[in-house]
């Protein structure tokens, strides 16, 4: 029989929106050694999240559902973030949170605002819900807020999608910077302010929390800085009336009992971030110190990676195959001009030993 696909999935190419390293592993038949190429934590979960997960599974904490409110953990980032609980929605990592407000607010044919190279899953959710996706480029490596508000009239938006800081780049802008987006954008069209690696932005303030404004959405994750990628658990903090309609959609079973119970621990563990950012800090400036060494140009960073020039776009993709050979895993951005670079993650200090050791006679030098 002919399968009956909806015309819209009928049309839709068979691509994801990444490809994993254990696609690359499988395709290479070895293991990666360093795997710093995706974003993730070199340094692991919080000791608490790790004594709450070894006490559920020692009682029935996997044979029991998880609460459909997320009410403890909604609990502990009300009280952080300062709002009310009706301001916080927790669901499976901000990849699903994106997927939702596609969901909540993008009818076929609605434009959808982001930059051109930046976070793949937006435009992969645009498109599978019949949405028009419009990009415009970056400038100085950054996203061009300006841009932005000025492609939301042309093309009549409903959503803008922002990453601060920013993926693939890791730049970020001033909070002045966002808000002047936010009150140039035109009527009926939200901001979709992605802050997953929020933590790691220390020189730069943050925009002040208002979740008042129902044109603001704001997401945040476990996964970067908490270490938790493959737990799947983030949140998006947005005016009440926005989190009833993320009520109204989304899998309130979607997020696993053991993600909510590492997710609640990770909060009450007061000193764990504090020191994973120092680590990240380190590791960003070992990862500058080689860029030097090698006379390679790269970009300051507000997030667990650092982007480094290598000069052209195929030079850079050859590297990646290079390095992917010798078991080490680093992605880079896509779009140029910005795939001249590679995406170095902060890895451990094995990992980055052998990214040193290897990443010389590659360039050949």
């Amino acid at each position: 029989m002919n399968i009956p696909f909806t015309q819209h999935v009928q049309s839709l190419p068979d691509t994801v929106p990444f490809v994993g390293p254990e696609t690359i592993e499988r395709q290479l038949g070895k293991h990666f050694i360093a795997r710093i190429g995706a974003n993730e934590s070199a340094f692991g979960i919080s000791e608490q999240a790790r004594d709450a997960i070894k006490l559920a599974t020692c009682e029935r904490g996997c044979s029991w559902y998880a609460d459909p409110e997320n009410h403890e953990l909604r609990t502990l980032l009300a009280d952080q973030h300062q709002v009310a609980m009706s301001h916080v929605c927790v669901d499976a990592g901000i990849d699903s949170l994106i997927g939702l407000t596609i969901r909540l607010f993008i009818e076929p044919g609605m434009s959808v605002i982001s930059s051109l190279g930046a976070y793949p899953t937006v435009n992969y959710h645009v498109n599978g819900f019949g949405g028009q996706i419009h990009s415009v480029p970056y400038k100085d490596n950054h996203e061009d807020p300006v841009a932005l508000a000025k492609s939301a009239h042309t093309n009549n938006a409903r959503l803008v999608y922002l990453a601060n800081p920013d993926n693939p780049m890791g730049t970020c802008l001033a909070p002045e910077a966002i808000q002047q987006l936010l009150n140039d954008l035109p009527d009926n069209c939200l901001l979709m302010l992605d802050e997953a690696y929020i933590e790691f932005m220390d020189k730069t303030p943050s925009l002040p929390i208002d979740i008042t404004d129902p044109r603001l959405l704001r997401f945040r994750t476990f996964s970067k800085a908490y270490g938790m990628a493959g737990m799947r658990i983030g949140y998006v903090l947005a005016h009440q009336d926005i989190i009833s309609g993320f009520n109204k959609i989304r899998n309130h079973f979607g997020v696993n009992r053991l993600a909510q119970l590492a997710a609640a621990a990770s909060l009450k563990d007061t000193n764990f971030i504090s020191r994973i950012k120092q680590e990240v800090e380190i590791g960003r400036r070992r990862i500058y110190a080689l860029a030097d060494s090698l006379s390679l140009e790269y970009v300051p960073s507000a997030t667990n990676f650092v982007a480094v020039n290598i000069g052209n776009e195929q030079q850079a993709n050859t590297l990646i195959a290079s390095l992917a050979q010798k078991g080490i895993f680093i992605r880079k951005p896509a779009i140029a001009p910005q795939s001249q670079y590679i995406r170095v993650g902060v890895g451990t200090h094995e990992e980055h030993e052998l990214l040193i050791k290897t990443l010389p006679a590659l360039l050949g030098i």
